[in-house]
């Protein structure tokens, strides 16, 4: 790591990146936001922004199962959890009559509610508060290494299987007449999006988490007219809000997730207006 910081300091020498935890951040946003740029654009396809939301706020039971538990590290019990209500919402969702969103409503809140009675139960709950807002700030160089392997699972199923998650995403009907096994494309991807977002949470923070995944695709969705430039131009927004609202953070001395997810919102202010311009012309 010692290397990788002499390269930061001669290639970048800001006075924000100054601080050895400002390095480890700008290390982890330039890991985690081609993360949040690449899954947000199926997040959005498919139209489960609210799924990636409700994964979110369940991880306070993921917390809870954690302690109860006793496990040290409750990292492991909020994949788990994310990864069991994942599998849980989208079997419903294909076996149920209720609507998508009334579906993940319901795993959603249930899920919330009973993470907090259980961390409320023993007092301790403002203990766990700081994954409301997170603290990319704190990471640590063995963190960011769980940040790379997810990257690696997250490219290799998206290079395997993308060309099925884009059609089951377009038309599942059609999909499933052209011998794709949707159901398990669908699995594929919730269970996906469940560890990208529970790993995240700790420094991102669950309120902030879904605007991180869904700003970036929206805001690219709305000038991009190629799968390709979609994909691409997303990875680029997210990076740059990340930079930009980890610098901003740094001179404000404001919530690093938060001031991201603000500069994610002005450049998908600014998508949309040039696109109504254009429509205009």
């Amino acid at each position: 790591m010692n290397l990788i910081y002499s390269f930061i300091d001669a290639a970048l020498p800001f006075e924000w990146l100054s601080p050895m935890f400002m390095k480890n951040a700008f290390l982890a946003i330039l890991i985690a936001c081609p993360l949040f740029g690449m899954l947000g654009t199926s997040v959005v396809s498919n139209r489960m922004s609210f799924f990636s939301d409700a994964i979110g706020h369940s991880a306070l039971t993921g917390i809870a199962l954690g302690v109860i538990i006793g496990i040290r590290d409750v990292t492991i019990s909020m994949i788990v959890f994310s990864l069991i209500l994942g599998f849980a919402i989208i079997s419903v969702k294909r076996k149920g009559k209720s609507s998508s969103d009334t579906i993940i409503g319901v795993f959603s809140s249930t899920a919330v509610a009973l993470g907090i009675v259980l961390l409320s139960a023993g007092g301790n709950f403002a203990k766990y508060q700081k994954y409301l807002v997170g603290d990319i700030l704190s990471i640590q160089p063995e963190e960011i290494l769980l940040l790379i392997c997810a990257a690696i699972v997250l490219l290799v199923v998206w290079f395997v299987f993308y060309n099925r998650m884009l059609l089951v995403s377009m038309h599942s009907v059609f999909a499933k007449s052209r011998g794709i096994k949707t159901f398990l494309i669908e699995q594929i991807f919730a269970l996906l999006t469940a560890v990208i977002v529970t790993v995240s949470i700790r420094w991102t923070g669950l309120l902030v988490i879904n605007s991180l995944l869904v700003l970036p695709a929206a805001a690219s969705r709305l000038v991009s007219r190629s799968t390709g430039r979609y994909t691409l131009l997303s990875v680029i927004i997210s990076l740059v809000s990340g930079i930009l609202g980890l610098a901003l953070s740094y001179q404000f001395n404001t919530a690093s997730g938060a001031s991201i997810v603000l500069v994610n919102a002005v450049l998908f202010m600014g998508c949309l207006a040039f696109t109504i311009v254009r429509r205009q012309n």
